[in-house]
């Protein structure tokens, strides 16, 4: 699974610094800031807009920055007129489904968040230092190097440090405010990350910056999660300090899951991927149901569950969860869809453990006759041997065997016993 740590502890994150980093860890950067340029044309009263990633030296360190060169004659806008460029900008640039709904969501956390400070609705406030085009620069920016990187697939995980948000005041449109804006910490009100004061009396996260953090919903961790480094990208913002070196850094790559007893090391080798299907219906009899189940027996599924349940209506309903082999979940949600009507089928997809398997024939006596069944053996294939899990007899011959006898198959099933105890003996 690929992941990004967010290790902002020595920088605070404002949204060209986020941009800059994510720049870092793309191949196709240029065609990145290409494209941004040409939101000159998406906004009214920008004039002229460039954009170029450098390369400086902050104690020594060499990272990137984003050079900005921007000229508006537009001190403030409405949210009509951002989110306006901003749909037309993400309909005409090759953004994927989700990264779409990502960027509008940052945006209305903005606009949510300066309507709750300022006590009114979203449609009437007067956007000033957030009109800027530098704002939508940043969100959709940010958004399609992520986009690039895979970032809003379900196998991706984020993780961030906690965050420091600076000190002292700073001017604004309103007038002198303290640090961190009031904008700025209405947005990590709700989140769960972790934040701090300091270390320095500046602004060290921007109402974007935390607005993008937030709607990547990461978990904080105070040091990077156990993973293989792919690659790492360092960035600074505008300001330079005596006394911090404001670097963001992102370290990009595959998390590596931990393993703490060596014995099971083994198992490591049964890891496989499968889609689990799920839909729920409260308007599908009982029969059809029945029926359903009965089909996919022919089908290639690895289990189906049928689940009752009670629906928002309070009708009686019933969660149908199918697993399979990833190559077939489509054919499947098609014929779930056309056998039960259902409007929608849920997928992801996950990792399970499947151990070996393997039948064996054997005999049984009762009552001086033999009769025949199949073990079911599970196991664990070690590096030179095999360890077994269990040991179960196929519960058809057990039905077999009971119709020919007249025991019943708990009867039965004490038969079996001694020929399951000599398979894990000699197991041992």
């Amino acid at each position: 699974m690929k992941s990004l740590y967010i290790d902002a502890t020595n920088s605070g994150l404002s949204g060209d610094m986020f941009l800059a980093s994510l720049l870092g860890l793309n191949d196709d950067s240029n065609k990145i800031l290409s494209d941004l340029k040409e939101l000159k044309d998406y906004l009214k009263g920008v004039s002229e807009l460039d954009l170029e990633l450098l390369k400086v030296k902050r104690m020594g360190v060499e990272v990137y920055r984003l050079k900005l060169l921007i000229k508006e004659s537009k001190n403030h806008r409405t949210p009509d007129e951002l989110t306006n460029a901003l749909e037309r900008y993400l309909e005409d640039k090759q953004y994927s489904k989700s990264a779409k709904e990502f960027a509008r969501n940052v945006l209305n956390t903005l606009f949510k968040a300066e309507a709750e400070v300022h006590g009114d609705i979203v449609e009437k406030i007067h956007l000033h230092e957030l009109s800027s085009v530098d704002t939508l620069i940043d969100i959709l920016g940010v958004t399609k190097a992520l986009d690039n990187l895979g970032g809003f697939t379900g196998d991706f995980t984020y993780y961030c440090s906690e965050i420091p948000l600076g000190g002292g005041n700073i001017k604004t449109a309103h007038g002198i405010l303290p640090v961190p804006a009031p904008a700025t910490i209405k947005i990590f009100e709700r989140s769960k990350l972790v934040v701090m004061g300091g270390p320095i009396e500046s602004e060290l996260v921007t109402p974007t910056g935390a607005a993008l953090l937030v709607n990547l919903n990461p978990k904080f961790t105070k040091y990077s999660n156990q993973m293989k480094i792919l690659s790492v990208s360092s960035s600074t913002g505008q300001k330079e300090f005596k006394d911090l070196s404001n670097i963001l850094r992102i370290f990009y790559g595959e998390l590596v899951e931990k393993v703490n007893n060596q014995t099971l090391l083994p198992l490591r080798d049964y890891i496989e991927e499968v889609v689990v299907l799920e839909t729920a219906v409260d308007d599908v009899s009982g029969e059809i149901l029945g029926n359903f189940v009965q089909i996919l027996e022919d089908e290639d599924i690895l289990d189906i569950q049928i689940i009752p349940s009670i629906t928002k209506k309070n009708r009686p309903g019933h969660i149908i969860k199918i697993l399979c082999d990833p190559k077939y979940s489509f054919d499947l949600i098609h014929k779930t869809l056309l056998e039960l009507g259902t409007l929608g089928v849920r997928f992801y997809t996950n990792k399970r453990v499947c151990i070996d398997r393997k039948f064996e024939k054997t005999t049984i006596k009762i009552n001086n006759d033999k009769y025949e069944l199949n073990l079911k053996i599970s196991y664990i294939q070690l590096h030179d041997s095999i360890k077994i899990i269990n040991v179960k007899p196929e519960f058809e011959d057990l039905r077999r065997i009971s119709k020919q006898t007249n025991l019943t198959i708990k009867e039965i099933l004490t038969y079996c016993q001694s020929e399951v105890e000599k398979h894990f003996r000699n197991n041992n």
